[in-house]
């Protein structure tokens, strides 16, 4: 049985549910959703990322979209609560998806990242 993901735990922006939407439109059916993760790295002690998933594991949080589902394991949502997933085309030929506002991690950091409460991009 999958847990729901609740809007405060994972903000996702109308431009970046926008850009996942599309994205999702391009892959195979067996995809079951868009994951969203936190592995160790980075100045904060954190690197996060996105990724195609094909399996719901039990300990995963779901929350469905119009036309995807998002996914966060039970790990990486300690590091992203509270977080935005925002999707930026500032026109230079370089459109992300960007994580902001990042919680604090212990352990300093370069102050940019989660390290101070910034964002990733």
């Amino acid at each position: 049985m999958n847990n729901a993901l609740a809007a405060s735990d994972l903000e996702i922006t109308a431009s970046a549910e926008q850009k996942m939407n599309e994205l999702f439109t391009r892959v195979d059916d067996d995809i079951e959703g868009i994951r969203v993760f936190a592995q160790p790295g980075g100045c904060s002690g954190m690197n996060f990322g996105m990724t195609f998933a094909d399996k719901i594991n039990d300990d995963d949080l779901c929350r469905d979209h119009d036309g995807f589902k998002v996914i966060i394991d039970g790990e990486s949502i300690e590091h992203l609560r509270g977080a935005e997933v925002d999707f930026v085309d500032r026109g230079d030929g370089n459109p992300a998806f960007v994580f902001n506002n990042i919680p604090q991690q212990a352990g300093g950091g370069c102050g940019t990242c989660g390290s101070k409460g910034g964002g990733c991009g």
